[in-house]
């Protein structure tokens, strides 16, 4: 699982722009998860005005052609061959009485049928190498947007998909500043993406308005059930988690906006000497995670990489090193970054790309995710005869395999014929039917050759 995050600094990209390096095509995921921030700037027009969709249809175009470069091969020759196929339309006309008697020719030859078998094959090998991606959903909240792909051969195991929005901005409820959660389900694993622009600034005690940031957004996020469950007293498990922390795994991405602690007077030798050991030691979301105020028993990779913010335009120096105005000598920083929760979940690696397109450095992380297929448990039954629970157990715990069932032993009562299914009682009377012919038979033997 590929997951991305880049604040572009409220500039719409062009259709030059390449994202193939970004999304690092060499290393195909089976799940795209992308997040951006500030996709629009974020002035008054743009935050209390309507939602301007533009740029994020040009992001979302962008990121089609990288994962899908074989569509765009596909249609530039339609276009290039539509021509063609117009000024030979007369000529195969013409020809059509010939080519049906070569089609028969060919139809009765062996040779030619092992070849199309052989052909159809391979081209369905080459299929399964060369796999799209479809866009499962996504969602813009002012300039905060995230979209999630998934290779072709996996959409129709997506279920559950759900959005949630929660804003952070201006007077705490607007949307220049906040979350965007996704929530779906893959086979029979919840996941839950959540891409967040928090509280910005580097003055002491702005750390602490990123930490409200964080519970609100986790307090506030709810995904709506579909349905009710059967049951106040089992979990029922077609229903997707309602919350943020009930999911199975927990992606945090996007510009948390922490910066390196104030009141250093070596910041900028530790930067000439790239030193980031000695740098990461004063980050804040390091300082407030280690010592319990957010994103407790969250997980975070070892980063290895230069601060991502804040760079010139078009240019591999910060803002602080050529600055003189101490207002905008904005200290670099790990805004950009990757969190993660929950078990089954491997971190590959955690880099950042770099892009000079915005004043930001895109992050992005490959995970190697463990995914439940199916979840079925047996059921106990308790019989006059042991052997034949046994097999009852047996063939009860077969049928019930089944994608998004549980059925366990709390779902039987002391009565068996309300808790089992009509199927199953069904195969238990036969079972003891076919039980009572084999020993009224076998007793018939024994008297006959007594």
């Amino acid at each position: 699982m590929f997951v991305g995050t880049w604040n572009v600094g409220g500039k719409s990209p062009d259709e030059n722009l390449d994202l193939r390096d970004w999304l690092k095509l060499s290393s195909r995921a089976e799940i795209y998860v992308i997040g951006f921030q500030e996709i629009i700037a974020l002035n008054a027009g743009n935050v209390l005005g309507p939602e301007d969709n533009g740029p994020a249809s040009k992001w979302l175009n962008l990121i089609h052609k990288a994962l899908n470069p074989k569509d765009d091969m596909i249609i530039e020759e339609q276009v290039q061959n539509q021509e063609e196929r117009s000024m030979n339309c007369k000529a195969r006309m013409s020809s059509l009485s010939k080519w049906l008697c070569l089609e028969e020719e060919l139809l009765e030859s062996e040779e030619f049928g092992d070849m199309i078998n052989n052909k159809v094959h391979r081209s369905g090998d080459d299929d399964e190498k060369k796999q799209g991606y479809c866009l499962v959903g996504s969602k813009q909240m002012v300039g905060i947007y995230l979209c999630v792909w998934v290779r072709e051969d996996l959409c129709k195991h997506v279920s559950n998909f759900k959005v949630s929005c929660v804003g952070r901005g201006i007077m705490g409820y607007l949307g220049n500043k906040g979350s965007i959660s996704i929530s779906m389900t893959l086979y029979q694993t919840s996941f839950c993406f959540v891409c967040t622009h928090l509280a910005s600034g580097e003055k002491d005690g702005d750390e602490v308005r990123r930490n409200l940031d964080v519970s609100e957004i986790l307090k506030k996020t709810k995904f709506s059930h579909s349905f009710k469950p059967l049951s106040h007293h089992h979990h029922n498990p077609l229903l997707s988690p309602e919350t943020i922390l009930k999911h199975n795994k927990i992606i945090w991405l996007g510009d948390l906006n922490y910066r390196l602690a104030s009141g250093y007077g070596d910041t900028h030798e530790l930067l000439k000497k790239n030193d980031w050991h000695s740098l990461l030691e004063r980050d804040q979301l390091r300082i407030e995670q280690r010592a319990g105020r957010v994103f407790k028993e969250w997980k975070e990779g070892k980063i290895y990489f230069a601060p991502t913010y804040k760079y010139l335009d078009n240019s591999d120096q910060y803002v602080a090193q050529t600055s003189k105005s101490k207002e905008n000598r904005r200290t670099p920083a790990w805004c950009d970054r990757i969190l993660w929760k929950g078990e089954g979940i491997e971190q590959l690696w955690y880099v950042r790309g770099e892009s000079k397109f915005s004043d930001h450095r895109p992050v992005y992380s490959l995970f190697s995710v463990q995914v439940d297929y199916l979840k079925c448990e047996k059921l106990i039954t308790t019989t006059t005869s042991s052997s034949f629970a046994t097999t009852t157990t047996s063939e009860i715990s077969k049928s019930s395999c089944l994608p998004r069932s549980t059925i366990t032993n709390a779902a039987l009562s002391s009565s068996s014929s309300s808790s089992l299914s009509s199927s199953s009682a069904a195969k238990i009377q036969a079972g003891e039917q076919l039980l009572l012919l084999t020993r009224a038979h076998q007793s018939c033997v024994d008297i006959g050759f007594g």
